[in-house]
């Protein structure tokens, strides 16, 4: 049998925040962590030292209650978040974008539990044998960066869970506690929740971008960027640009000079709705409030337990 990821992460809940660049500082990783979670701060919209200042932000905030940092390994500074990882001993790290071989052990011997985030059934295998914790299976729903296959988390998740000896999380467009039970279901020890968090009260983001998302239906989304690195974006006048530039078969090197530098703090953290690059999840239609992260947590509960007592 798998380990429990609350025994693995020593939490109480099941529940992992995502990651996600210009929304989970300290506050929101901290908020998650407290209601029960793992809350991750996002090192792939940080510069070293803010990282490092995040980090030591949420040591104070939270004492020996556990937290995480998502790490892209993609990153061009990664060398020295790797460094500041290590020497910070941060107890958790969510690597993704990358080969997960090249720092597991090297974390793992500060004393850190590694998991990363994989899209595939043959990348779960690569992380499982590069010796990670456990592993974070992200479904195409998800916003942020998303696998070339475009497999959906109930695809996704039950393959593997039956490929992999350790630690599944499911993760990709789950909001409710319905889905909740539904990933445990297909297998998963527990879920990641981005998108929901990316408009809680804690949310970096900016309120511009938090107000806007509340208004998104089921249609509102799409997943772009596939010849750089796949994103699932908000149809604004940015997305169009981009959209038709594919559309026509545009060379990497134009949609890269499109994409430009900042476009996602543009958007999610300065609130710049039309030139933004601004991803989110596909769930966001099924998210209509903001709120604080323990409302969010208590919520999430009691419709997992409802959702429980209705398969009776």
């Amino acid at each position: 049998m798998k380990q429990s990821i609350c025994s693995l992460l020593g939490i109480k809940l099941p529940i992992i925040s995502g990651g996600m660049v210009w929304c989970s500082g300290h506050k929101l990783a901290a908020a998650v962590s407290l209601s029960g979670g793992l809350g991750l701060i996002g090192a792939g919209s940080m510069h070293p030292e803010t990282l490092r200042q995040h980090i030591q932000k949420i040591k104070v905030t939270l004492g020996n209650t556990p937290f995480g940092v998502n790490i892209p390994l993609f990153y061009p500074e990664l060398e020295t978040l790797i460094y500041i990882l290590t020497e910070e001993k941060v107890p958790v790290v969510v690597t993704s974008g990358g080969n997960p071989a090249l720092y597991t052990q090297r974390l793992k011997e500060t004393g850190a539990i590694v998991m990363h985030v994989i899209a595939s059934v043959k990348f779960a295998k690569k992380a499982a044998e590069a010796g990670v914790d456990a592993v974070i299976a992200e479904g195409f729903e998800a916003g942020g960066h998303n696998g070339r296959d475009e497999l959906p988390t109930m695809i996704l998740t039950p393959m593997v869970a039956q490929a992999v000896d350790i630690p599944v999380i499911a993760a990709g467009g789950i909001a409710q506690g319905c889905q909740w039970l539904a990933a445990e279901a297909l297998g998963a020890n527990g879920i990641q929740i981005g998108s929901l968090f990316a408009v809680s009260e804690e949310s970096s983001a900016h309120q511009n971008f938090k107000e806007l998302c509340l208004t998104l239906g089921e249609n509102s989304t799409h997943l772009s960027l596939k010849g750089l690195s796949p994103v699932r974006l908000i149809k604004n006048e940015f997305f169009a640009r981009v959209n038709e530039a594919e559309a026509r078969g545009a060379s990497k090197e134009e949609i890269t000079e499109i994409l430009g530098r900042g476009r996602a703090k543009k958007g999610i953290f300065e609130g710049d709705l039309v030139e933004g690059e601004l991803e989110i999840g596909q769930n966001i239609a099924m998210i209509n409030e903001v709120k604080p992260v323990k409302e969010m947590v208590e919520i999430l509960i009691e419709q997992y337990n409802e959702a429980k007592l209705n398969l009776k």
